[in-house]
């Protein structure tokens, strides 16, 4: 059987293409067999999204990572509603990569770059002003706990590091994770058994 963390899914393809919007901003994003999420965004992208760009409100340039991006709603809506940030959106899917660069093309989005990346393995950079992900729970705990150490690595000093996860699939051991890689974490939002979570790198030095 495939999953959506697979990096080739053997499975049929079978596009669909629906509509997504924030505020005055609206993408039409295609989705396929084998992704996360066919055929509508997921509650807990959605939750990310309007929490991420309501705490980061239109400002100075910005580096941000979508850690997952999967067909790319939220790395693509932060992308179109803040075009002078700069997106680096990773995934390991093939097929998942593959929508992103079609969605990014047909949104006519400049600001993001796609890129094929085992989580943050990939990254060049290590002075990042955000990381956001809706980790691939079903890839297994080892996987979604590599994620939050390493982004502790490709952030920079005062970066902070967004999670959306359910309670229910281990946020409660998520939280701890962040809590022991950053010294930090809150909950700035919830909804209907979804958690963001946020952690943020303080430089000690400074």
């Amino acid at each position: 059987m495939s999953h959506y963390y697979d990096e080739n899914p053997e499975i049929e393809s079978d596009e669909i293409t629906f509509t997504y919007s924030y505020d005055q901003h609206n993408l039409k994003l295609t989705t396929d067999s084998g992704v996360f999420s066919k055929g509508k965004i997921d509650f807990g992208s959605d939750l990310l999204i309007r929490t991420f760009l309501k705490s980061n409100p239109p400002g100075l340039r910005k580096k941000i990572v979508d850690v997952g991006c999967g067909y790319g709603p939220i790395g693509l809506m932060i992308a179109k509603c803040a075009p002078h940030h700069e997106i680096t959106m990773v995934d390991v899917n093939e097929r998942a990569l593959a929508l992103a660069k079609k969605n990014k093309k047909i949104n006519n989005i400049d600001n993001a770059e796609i890129l094929k990346s085992d989580g943050l393995t990939q990254t060049v950079d290590n002075n990042y002003d955000a990381i956001v992900t809706n980790p691939p729970i079903r890839a297994g705990k080892q996987v979604v706990a590599g994620i939050l150490e390493d982004a502790y690595s490709k952030l920079k000093a005062d970066g902070s590091l967004y999670v959306v996860i359910q309670k229910k699939q281990g946020m409660p051991s998520a939280k701890k994770k962040m809590e022991e890689t950053f010294s930090n974490v809150e909950v700035i939002d919830k909804s209907k058994g979804y958690y963001i979570l946020k952690s943020v790198k303080v430089d000690f030095e400074m």
